[in-house]
């Protein structure tokens, strides 16, 4: 899935669209991708001669990434549609991710109840863990 068939699923737009490319998608696991590049905008104060890419956004990466998993499986109309994050657990950083870094982000679907989810993400660059968490979120209608 390429840039224009996920913002079709997604409401996030630049600078805030953090997934380039969906790898594999099925209904309890999406693999997605995010080039970091030395352009992107939080750079400019994070940190100056030294550029880092937040835990924050790595975090929000993941959360895309399950959006996009949940919008294709679970969801019968994406435009009347929204998933929210509700929670965040055991998120932990093991390494920078800095400019030229490929982030490979991969996305399981733990738990389903009604409208919420459970997920657990990975994201590694070269093979290497960068961020891990356990998330939850919301199906809700679009307002």
């Amino acid at each position: 899935m390429k840039i224009e068939e996920i913002k079709k699923l997604l409401p996030h737009r630049y600078p805030f669209l953090l997934v380039d490319r969906v790898l594999e998608v099925e209904d309890d696991r999406i693999v997605t991708i995010k080039n970091v590049t030395v352009n992107e905008e939080f750079f400019n104060g994070h940190f100056p001669g030294a550029p880092i890419m937040p835990g924050v956004l790595q975090v929000e990466a993941l959360a895309q990434s399950g959006c996009i998993m949940l919008m294709k499986a679970m969801v019968k109309d994406p435009d009347k549609s929204l998933i929210v994050f509700t929670g965040i657990k055991n998120a932990k950083f093991r390494q920078q991710v800095v400019p030229g870094d490929q982030l490979r982000m991969e996305v399981k679907l733990s738990n389903m109840r009604r409208n919420f989810v459970t997920m657990e993400g990975v994201a590694t660059v070269d093979g290497k863990v960068a961020c891990e968490l356990e998330a939850s979120a919301a199906i809700v209608t679009r307002e």
